[in-house]
């Protein structure tokens, strides 16, 4: 008779305490702590090519791009998650949350996506980050295929989504006016077939 163990189960304190004496990011998801440290060598690249493109057409911008050290507070899922980039347009808005400094008002997110963490990009964080009052786009970057999901607000209120795999394409944030190249985000990630 084999036995399914139980996965554990953590307090908002016990999350809160890890996250004050580690050096690694973690997330809290109803009751389980996810380490977001330590990525693979693919979704280290492709975020910092994200932020560099991002941080260099926002210069001499009322805009500011951070990279994933910096948590963005959540208000349908308490405390934070860490998305991979963040920008905000005008002056950042903080609030201290246990000793983090949670980003309240991101314009734009940016996830990079394993097969590991599709799931929870592509359905639980587009409702999370959806609710963000001050949020007007959300793209997601897969590391294992060229693949850009670009969800944005719309006047009316309502979300629309696009997708591309094209490597020519450039990818059009109109809210921070920035269109960064998807062959540059992937220009050093070997493709099976590419």
């Amino acid at each position: 008779m084999s036995v399914n163990p139980q996965p554990l189960h953590f307090t908002l304190d016990e999350y809160f305490a890890l996250e004050q004496v580690s050096e690694k990011r973690f997330e809290y998801w109803d009751g389980e702590i996810v380490c977001m440290s330590g990525g693979s060598k693919w979704h280290s690249r492709i975020s910092g090519d994200v932020f560099v493109a991002l941080h260099g057409q926002l210069r001499r911008r009322k805009c500011e791009a951070f990279t994933a050290e910096q948590s963005v507070k959540t208000p349908t899922a308490y405390p934070y998650r860490y998305p991979d980039v963040s920008v905000v347009c005008g002056e950042a808005k903080f609030e201290n949350m246990m000793g983090t400094d949670a980003l309240t008002n991101p314009t734009v997110l940016v996830e990079v996506m394993s097969p590991s963490s599709e799931k929870r990009d592509r359905e639980d964080k587009v409702a999370l980050y959806q609710a963000i009052d001050s949020l007007r786009e959300y793209l997601i970057i897969a590391q294992d295929r060229p693949l850009a999901i670009h969800y944005v607000k719309q006047e009316t209120g309502t979300w629309s989504v696009t997708e591309t795999s094209d490597l020519t394409a450039h990818l059009t944030l109109a809210s921070i006016h920035c269109e960064p190249a998807l062959a540059d985000v992937y220009h050093r990630i070997p493709f099976p077939n590419q």
